[in-house]
């Protein structure tokens, strides 16, 4: 094959693991035979429609087939696919999309208000339904506010189009996926993760994690993060393995799929694990199959830990970022007790190291910043070559802006975040770009948001705000302003106003001041 990315994975699976399921999505089953099938009549589908290779397919949908049929067939062609999140709010969507200018976006029917607001006027060239029943046998016809843009239905162009086998060269240093991830600016910048970006990640997480094809993984977050798709599902399907798809997240429904389908590892971050162990059936609900619970975003609380320690079980914890593919480092479980509050050992292809301001490597103990070199770190941003020259130090160590330190042993610890990200029930928030969206009312003057902590979410997001002279604003008032222009997790769940902010003598902002006076 010239295919040696991820759109040839399915092909060269199919001899081995053919009629085995790797996808169940309600009470669908799908076979590795099937889904190679769709996947290339999709794949000719996209390339009838001029999409060649370098173009970006975007995809706006919960948790569902068509999801990894888009994914896989962009692969084949060697196409972009553009996963987006479906909190978003129209105008974040309508950026992404004008941004790295998709020609195709495959949305769900529940969306499809999103889509359309969100793709007018971006470009977008043609619009494919996902209907959203996965486990029904009935269909609802959809409808198109898209004016001259074609609206087709998923299904539609599956059955007509053909499943001859493609082969179109596609190397493991080309672009296989954008993610948007925000930076220390407030715009957004497309991540582009190569094909063996993800190659690598995946062999990443074989080999610390020891997948096999016997693993069933239970998919309860959405594959439109980075950590979910790359860290659960590409894994589990390049080792054979069954992946089932959750398209919500509930508590009581996760545990009885687990006993259901005899899960054997699922992922999360510390919320969804929270929530799973306080629920009413927690005591009694068979999950005696999980041997692998992988989280991140931030550390497992102790009262947790311990709950899931009651019941014979551990955590990898870990750390990571979009531009790492995500994993960067994780906890074996087995040193979770031994190494509390540490994001663990680098993964087995990735190296890191800690710097200091002068790009110095420091010795254990001692904080600096957290840098990443491997085959997983992304080469660079989509039309941002500047953003690339300022991430990378010594021509390959990705600057991850977050400050750290190694032990003794070389376990990671985070100690601070350089760029004051947020982190709410494992959604990344970042602060300027929430401060854009306030400074836009005439009334404020100035403003800085922070994290506070927060029982179920771990943090959520605080307005400390200066009006100017004379102004009035209420705090709902603030909130209207932000609703339909940023996602709801990122709209602050507070805010304090004051008369002046704390700021050092070149002017900037002192967040560590604000955390200490109003994070309680």
């Amino acid at each position: 094959m010239e295919n040696f990315g991820i759109g040839s994975w399915l092909q060269r699976r199919r001899p081995k693991s053919g009629s085995k399921t790797v996808l169940v999505a309600g009470d669908r089953h799908v076979s590795y035979d099937q889904l190679a099938d769709r996947t290339l009549r999709l794949a000719h589908a996209l390339k009838d429609r001029g999409v060649v290779k370098g173009d970006r397919v975007a995809y706006l949908g919960e948790n569902h087939p068509a999801f990894l049929e888009t994914l896989f067939a962009c692969g084949t062609l060697g196409a972009v696919f553009v996963p987006l999140n479906t909190r978003l709010a129209p105008p974040e969507i309508h950026f992404q999309l004008q941004d790295c200018a998709v020609t195709v976006l495959i949305h769900s029917q529940s969306l499809s208000e999103l889509a359309t607001r969100g793709a007018m006027g971006t470009g977008v060239g043609r619009l494919v339904v996902v209907d959203d029943l996965v486990d029904g046998d009935s269909r609802t016809d959809s409808q198109s506010a898209t004016g001259a843009v074609p609206l087709e239905d998923f299904e539609e162009v599956l059955a007509s189009s053909a499943a001859d086998p493609l082969d179109e060269p596609v190397g493991l240093d080309d672009a296989a996926m954008i993610l948007y991830t925000s930076g220390t600016t407030g715009q957004p910048k497309g991540a582009v993760l190569t094909h063996g970006n993800i190659t690598w990640n995946c062999f990443n997480v074989i080999v610390d994690f020891d997948f096999s094809s016997a693993d069933i993984a239970l998919m309860i977050s959405p594959m439109f993060h980075v950590a979910s798709l790359d860290m659960g599902v590409l894994p589990t399907i390049l080792k054979g393995g069954t992946v089932v798809l959750e398209s919500k997240f509930d508590p009581g429904r996760t545990l009885e799929l687990i006993e259901r389908h005899r899960a054997t590892t699922i992922s999360g971050v510390p919320t969804t694990y929270q929530l799973l162990c306080e629920h009413p059936h927690w005591p009694t609900a068979d999950i005696s199959s999980l041997n692998k619970l992988t989280c991140g975003g931030s550390a497992v609380p102790m009262r947790v830990l311990e709950a899931y320690e009651a019941r014979g079980l551990r955590f990898s914890n870990g750390y990571g970022m979009t531009e790492t593919a995500p994993g960067a480092t994780t906890l074996p479980a087995d040193r979770s007790r031994e190494k509390a509050g540490s994001s663990g050992l680098p993964h087995f292809f990735t190296d890191i190291r800690i710097a200091d301001l002068m790009g110095g490597v420091v010795p254990a103990g001692e904080v600096g910043e957290i840098q990443i070199k491997g085959p997983n770190v992304i080469p660079g941003y989509w039309n941002r070559p500047e953003a690339a020259a300022e991430c990378f130090a010594d021509g390959d160590w990705f600057r991850s802006g977050d400050m750290g330190y190694k032990d003794a042993d070389g376990f990671l610890f985070i100690s601070d975040r350089l760029k004051d990200m947020i982190i709410s029930g494992g959604e990344n928030i970042y602060p300027a770009e929430v401060e854009q969206a306030i400074l836009e009312l005439v009334a404020v003057s100035s403003v800085a948001v922070i994290g506070i902590p927060d029982h179920k979410w771990g943090e959520v997001p605080r307005a400390v705000v200066v009006l100017r002279e004379d102004a009035h604003l209420s705090e709902d008032e603030l909130r209207e302003h932000l609703e339909g222009r940023l996602a709801r997790y990122k709209i602050p769940k507070s805010v304090i106003f004051v008369d002046d902010l704390p700021r050092t003598a070149s002017g900037k902002i002192r967040k560590a001041a604000l955390r200490s006076s109003f994070s309680g």
